[in-house]
């Protein structure tokens, strides 16, 4: 545990980077970019800046890629310093609607549905579709979308990618998924057959993976050049729009063709002649400071927001069982109080964590100009969100305690908040502490769903090494090693406490002699 804890070192330069970052959204003199920086050789994430890898913001990781090389470019014709946003996909949009983001540049077309929420610069690179399957399976010879029908294909979440699949005949149209990293992962493991894709992710993962085979049609699919094109996204009506299309109409052709080739030799390499052991041994070697600053940034967010839930929760499950009033005006006031309090509560335990997330960090954007640093909405949104559970978990733990218990304490003179104080929560809290740990390991694991707004954790971060060398499985088994020593340590300090709680298990009381 001695290097997971040790991330908290890390974590901190992270915090405060990431609180810094937040200070440059009114900054006009940076140039904010969102990407993945996990899909090569678009974009990727190192762990240096070698070929000319440009700094993650609030991270000590760099971005890579052809998409980082543009976005260099348009960045140093504006005048300003590039500052790469690291945020899945999901978030992209929105990032970008609430001005965490001035432009995306993350290999995304301009589609029609795009058009409506965002704006779009003239294309600065042009692919076609191909299909990524295993290599020697049953499709490695297809030459025609049509040789797919039985298939089980399927594409990234929210592209167009995903909607050509219906013009196969017969195909077995799979659920979308959210990465690449996922789709290699399922292609892998042989729970589809193929997912579609664009000829330099398709040249990369055939390259990098032993395992995958590209296919380039000689019957393709059917689309309109603005779903095989590829454009910088920006905000409706930005006047940055024009800028960057000047500046892209100075990059010749043969340029962009050279920054793409270049990416595709530059991008994170691998030895597929390894055995899973020694990969696994490689990828801690290589990417163990990711790892590290992943469970340092998980465990940071899951303890703060668990212990400020807690006392949120018990502010409102304490709040819950006061008993009724006498007076009248006191008693409205009440139920004013426990209707909102309920609201908050099914409010929060109704919805999953990552909506919360969407709506709270880029909503508060959006509605009201706040603009929250990623670590700082992260630990808010986890600490609400638990404080609801936590105060019905409180609640039913002082109702458990016996009345006579309350009875008594008012017969030696005790009001109802010295009684709770100093009677019924040091009952109850002990009673609950099995819960409340119960809640420590959810939100560890709960994390993962963070990096839609730009919070790299373990679960975020794995996926970058794991998109980095195409090794899913190990990469992933590092990430769940880690995860349990967490969520393991973590419940046996519990238990620790609980027996100090309990106290010995025989008493014996010493006699006086008379």
């Amino acid at each position: 545990m001695s290097f997971l804890f040790g991330g908290f070192v890390n974590v901190a330069q992270t915090v405060k980077a990431a609180q810094n970052n937040a200070t440059t959204v009114e900054n006009d003199n940076v140039f904010r970019v969102g990407m993945e920086a996990g899909y090569p050789p678009f974009n990727w994430t190192q762990q240096d800046d070698s070929n000319g890898g440009v700094r993650i913001a609030g991270n000590e990781e760099f971005a890579g890629g052809y998409d980082v090389e543009i976005a260099k470019i348009i960045a140093e014709q504006l005048g300003k310093e590039l500052v790469i946003v690291k945020t899945e996909w999901d978030g992209l949009v929105p990032a970008l609607q609430s001005g965490k983001i001035d432009a995306i540049i993350a290999g995304m077309s301009p589609t029609a549905e795009r058009k409506e929420t965002i704006d779009f610069s003239d294309i600065y690179y042009k692919s076609d579709l191909v299909m990524v399957v295993l290599k020697g399976g049953a499709y490695e010879e297809a030459t025609s979308i049509h040789d797919f029908s039985g298939a089980k294909v399927t594409a990234q979440l929210n592209t167009f990618h995903y909607s050509v699949i219906d013009q196969i005949n017969g195909v077995l149209k799979q659920t979308a998924m959210d990465n690449f990293t996922a789709m290699r992962v399922a292609l892998q493991s042989g729970i589809i057959d193929g997912y579609v894709s664009e000829r330099p992710e398709g040249v990369s993962a055939s390259a990098k993976n032993k395992n995958f085979a590209m296919i380039e049609f000689s019957e393709g699919f059917v689309t309109n050049e603005e779903d095989t094109a590829i454009s910088v996204g920006v905000a409706k009506n930005s006047e940055l729009t024009g800028k960057i299309n000047e500046i892209l109409a100075g990059v010749s052709q043969e340029e962009r063709q050279q920054l793409m080739d270049e990416a595709i030799k530059n991008q994170p390499g691998t030895d597929t002649e390894q055995s899973s052991i020694s990969w696994v041994v490689s990828i801690l070697k290589e990417n163990g400071p990711m790892f590290v600053r992943g469970a340092g940034m998980t465990l940071l967010i899951s303890m703060v927001g668990t212990i400020l839930g807690f006392l949120l929760g018990l502010i409102v499950g304490v709040i819950k069982t006061i008993p009724v009033p006498v007076k009248k005006a006191r008693r409205v006031l009440q139920r004013i109080v426990h209707a909102l309090l309920a609201i908050y509560v099914e409010v929060f335990r109704g919805t999953p964590m990552i909506v919360q997330a969407m709506v709270i960090y880029y909503g508060s954007a959006l509605a009201f100009g706040i603009h929250m640093n990623p670590v700082g909405a992260a630990i808010f949104i986890v600490s609400i969100n638990t404080g609801a559970y936590m105060s019905e978990i409180i609640r039913g733990g002082i109702l458990s305690i016996d009345k006579g218990q309350y009875e008594a304490a008012q017969a030696i003179g005790m009001n109802h908040f010295q009684t709770m104080c100093n009677v019924v929560l040091p009952q109850a809290i002990r009673n609950i502490l099995p819960a409340t740990g119960n809640e420590f390991v959810i939100n560890i694991k709960d994390t993962s769903v963070l990096n839609v707004i730009a919070v790299t954790e373990l679960y975020f971060q794995t996926k970058s090494v794991a998109g980095n060398n195409f090794r899913y499985f190990e990469s992933f088994f590092v990430a769940c090693v880690i995860y349990f020593v967490m969520t393991f340590t973590v419940t046996r300090i519990l238990r620790y406490l609980e027996k100090r709680l309990d106290g010995p298990a025989n008493y014996s009381m010493n006699q006086m002699q008379v």
